[in-house]
């Protein structure tokens, strides 16, 4: 099990430099999963990962296919 499996709003909006209101309004978007733990919002880091990833603006090139290979 990892770590810190959880993370806050507060932490996601310090990580990405972003204001908490924007991570809360990703939630209530549903463009960012998270749990709803009484009167608070929890992220796990997978899917904040999962998040970053679909918002990225490109392909990393660990994941491209490789077209100088032939099959």
């Amino acid at each position: 099990m990892l770590s810190k499996p959880f993370m806050t709003t507060q932490e996601i909006a310090e990580l990405l430099k972003v204001r908490e209101q924007t991570v809360r309004s990703w939630i209530h978007q549903q463009e960012l999963r998270a749990v709803k733990l009484g009167r608070e919002f929890r992220v796990a880091v997978k899917d904040l990962e999962a998040f970053v990833n679909e918002h990225a603006t490109r392909e990393p090139s660990w994941r491209k296919p490789d077209s100088s290979r032939a099959p």
